[in-house]
């Protein structure tokens, strides 16, 4: 019968293995926008090709399936796209990763679109689905048992940072410590902030009623 000991050495191996994983990928992105930097065309092509679907599901996780204003999020996440292209020689790989900075650049454009939506009076901004989407992941749908739209509101509610571990964790579907590269952090501090983020969506939630 394996002992505790036995399965504490095989998490500690899977950890390893992903941790290894997740370096050599990292670094292969690295190098790719390193290339595509500076000037390298079918480099800036496929790391455009890789990072399109992640950009599209992150603006469609904080943003919902509909439109804020006169933008989509197939919209904001064409203009992440154009973000980095115009960003990436600004870009310092011995600084940050290039995931993380794809990220950052997709935060701050939604943040953009939503302030956009705020200053134009002329269309509705709530274009959010009256059901419950899914795709978004089961844990949020039950954490709060409503609907998809709600749990956007919510997020909005919640710091910066909460509100991008639980975008990338549940939305997008990253493990912790995929998560905890793409913020610079550790699968630790993910863990918790996580943990906190939901507690604090109940707790939001239950005051809503």
């Amino acid at each position: 019968m394996p002992s505790v000991g036995d399965d504490m050495s095989e998490v500690e191996d899977s950890d390893r293995a992903e941790a290894v994983r997740l370096a050599r990928r990292d670094a292969e992105l690295d190098s790719l926008a390193s290339r595509a930097a500076s000037g390298h065309r079918p480099s800036l092509d496929q790391l455009l090709r890789y990072v399109r679907p992640l950009v599209v599901r992150y603006c469609r996780a904080r943003i919902g399936s509909g439109a804020i204003g006169l933008a989509t999020p197939e919209d904001v996440a064409q203009d992440v796209l154009l973000g980095l292209y115009n960003a990436l020689g600004r870009w310092r790989p011995d600084e940050t990763r290039v995931m993380a900075f794809v990220y950052g650049i997709a935060s701050n454009k939604v943040v953009d679109a939503y302030r956009a939506a705020g200053r134009n009076r002329s269309v509705p901004t709530d274009m959010l689905p009256d059901a419950a989407d899914t795709g978004a992941g089961p844990e949020a749908i039950a954490v709060l048992g409503s609907q998809i739209g709600e749990l956007r509101r919510l997020l909005e509610q919640l710091p910066e940072h909460h509100r991008e571990v639980l975008v990338l964790r549940i939305a997008l579907g990253l493990s912790a410590e995929e998560t905890a590269r793409t913020i610079d952090s550790t699968a630790g501090a993910v863990r918790v902030t996580q943990h906190r983020a939901l507690t604090k969506l109940r707790q939001l939630a239950a005051n809503r009623g």
